[in-house]
């Protein structure tokens, strides 16, 4: 099946190198050009983290692209093997360290359904390898991750996209064109609009349950593998399998659960694709230091006066500082409206399939699924730590906070780092 041909040809590149034997030798074809798959092959793919999400994950990768299943990687050698003889009747090879796997040369698109406290450091990885990347939501596990994954995708020049596809129907759509217009144009100096999240964060279905005992590791599954750069903790089932999310160690709750689906269609609509929220004040019980719990609602404040609020609707009172209210073209003066108007649309997102071909940024781009991540990961910390937090957008750290600006990058377990 025909694909787009290369900006270089491995051949052409051979021609004009002195050593361009011993270079083909060593060096994957990702390096050649871009796209990097002959127009003879497939796109190479794989998938790390074959349970739960995963095979959607990895559904997602493939669309609209010709694809082979080249390998499955899970800490359970059990669910690689089931996924590979799913998918590929058993041909695509089953890995339980996705280092091994990465080191194909026959790989170009990797898909990646981990829990997230992996997606940064397996993300980095890939695109490191000449891999593009699809990485289920969210994106990360705290702030300082996301940026790192951003530089490498950066560096490395290579396509991400988010696993949350919201903001495609919204770029579509005229009310959030319009709005999408109104907030990126720079002409609303105070903006008092309030927009509200009310449910559907699965607070208490991933809510942790602390004190449960140690339990027997499975004979398939790599434990130290599983816990990777977060701190190791004695083996319980609870840890796994979709509950991780309770766990702070893995995930955030239903809030980093459910969270990027929803802010991150809205964080497109309003244009905060590129900055932060600059305060964040929580309504919230005392948390637990190892698991996740209830909250009533989070408020996070832009530096333009925009607001998110996110009400979780299972626990405490109804958020009532401010009036939920919109943007609207009547916020604005007669020419202001005018020059609305006249601005052009924003451009077509470009789904991971066609970044690929064209070798753009997809419209899930990683600087988008950092913003929207550290919406979550911002919340989460004004709950854990039960007060407002200050935060500087652009330098990414709390104001004058050292207790809070110790959550933004913890440490790493040995030998992992970003």
């Amino acid at each position: 099946m025909k694909k787009i041909p290369y900006s270089q040809t491995r051949r052409s590149f051979l021609s004009k190198s002195a050593t361009g034997a011993t270079a083909a030798s060593i060096l994957p074809r990702h390096i050649f050009g871009a796209p990097h798959v002959p127009p003879s092959e497939k796109f190479g793919t794989a998938l790390i983290g074959c349970g739960g999400r995963g095979p959607g994950t990895y559904s997602q990768l493939c669309k609209g692209l010709d694809v082979e299943l080249v390998g499955a990687c899970d800490v359970d050698t059990n669910k690689a093997k089931r996924f590979s003889l799913a998918r590929s009747k058993g041909k695509a090879e089953s890995y339980q360290d996705f280092r091994r796997l990465l080191e194909r040369k026959d790989l170009d698109l990797v898909a990646i359904a981990t829990p997230p406290h992996w997606h940064a450091s397996i993300s980095i990885a890939a695109a490191e390898a000449g891999m593009d990347v699809l990485c289920e939501k969210p994106m990360t596990r705290f702030v300082a991750e996301g940026r790192a994954v951003v530089n490498a995708f950066k560096r490395y020049g290579r396509i991400y996209q988010i696993g949350t596809f919201g903001r495609f129907n919204r770029s579509k759509d005229k009310a959030s064109i319009l709005k999408h217009k109104i907030m990126s144009s720079g002409l609303m100096k105070d903006c008092n609009a309030v927009r509200m999240k009310k449910g559907g964060l699965k607070v208490k279905q991933w809510s942790g349950t602390p004190g449960i005992g140690p339990q027997t590791i499975p004979d398939t599954l790599d434990w130290d593998l599983y816990c990777g750069p977060s701190p190791w903790k004695p083996y319980e089932s609870r840890r796994t399998g979709g509950t991780h999310r309770g766990y702070w160690d893995y995930e955030g709750g239903g809030m980093c659960d459910m969270g990027q689906h929803h802010f991150d269609p809205e964080q497109w609509t309003y244009a905060k694709d590129h900055t932060s929220p600059v305060e964040i004040t929580p309504f919230a019980p005392p948390s637990h230091p190892e698991v996740t719990g209830m909250w009533a609602w989070v408020e996070l404040k832009y530096a333009d006066g925009f607001k998110f609020v996110m009400e979780s609707g299972e626990w405490g009172p109804s958020y009532e500082r401010h009036p939920v209210r919109d943007v609207s073209l009547d916020d604005l003066s007669k020419d202001d409206q005018e020059k609305i108007k006249s601005m052009p649309d924003p451009e077509p997102l470009l789904s991971f399939g066609e970044a690929v071909k064209q070798r753009k940024q997809a419209g899930g781009h990683p600087e988008a699924a950092h913003r929207a991540a550290c919406i979550l990961h911002l919340a989460n910390l004004a709950i854990r730590l039960g007060r407002k937090l200050k935060y500087d957008p652009d330098k990414e750290v709390f104001i004058n906070d050292n207790e809070a600006n110790r959550f933004l990058n913890p440490p790493m377990s040995a030998p992992w780092r970003i």
